[in-house]
């Protein structure tokens, strides 16, 4: 069962607002929180889609060994990557969270599962089956750049990213 890690973003910011490095990052204020877990961290892996959740699927139902699912669903907020169906997968598969730049839908359904989920708004239309889309490659969320294996966390005030665990 997940729970709830111990971190603040904004500690995390105070100890890292000097690095200009490019390793750590903090996303755009624009992500609203759907799952029942409003905190959330662990190593990244990223699917690459757009209007087609096939990938989103596959990972939600695979072994989620407390990572991060990160989507770059293009922002597109035309159809839903993420529903109640796939929410609990995610949940029942151990992921510590998801984050979709995009949307999701059947958000009473996602507010009852035991992780943390992140996208830009609901959505009640659903995808398209086409079998699109790439996993563990290199994504731009809303302007950032976030890398299989980077680590995100998020909590009630933001998301932040890091080429390596800051809480180890």
């Amino acid at each position: 069962m997940n729970t709830q890690p111990a971190f603040a973003t904004c500690d995390l910011c105070d100890a890292h607002k000097l690095d200009t490095s490019g390793a750590f990052r903090v996303l755009p204020p624009v992500f609203r929180n759907f799952g029942s877990l409003t905190r959330f961290c662990g190593p990244v892996v990223t699917v690459k889609c757009f209007e087609d959740n096939t990938p989103v699927k596959a990972a939600v139902e695979s072994e989620g060994s407390n990572r991060v699912l990160v989507v770059d669903g293009g922002a597109s907020l035309r159809r839903a990557l993420l529903g109640g169906n796939l929410g609990a997968a995610a949940a029942r598969n151990g992921w510590a969270g998801v984050l979709i730049d995009g949307c999701v839908r059947d958000v009473t359904e996602l507010a009852a599962c035991m992780t943390g989920i992140r996208a830009l708004a609901a959505m009640p239309l659903p995808t398209e089956r086409k079998a699109d889309g790439q996993f563990n490659v290199p994504v731009c969320v809303q302007g950032v750049w976030i890398r299989p294996g980077d680590w995100l966390y998020a909590d009630e005030d933001g998301v932040v990213v890091s080429d390596r665990n800051l809480l180890a």
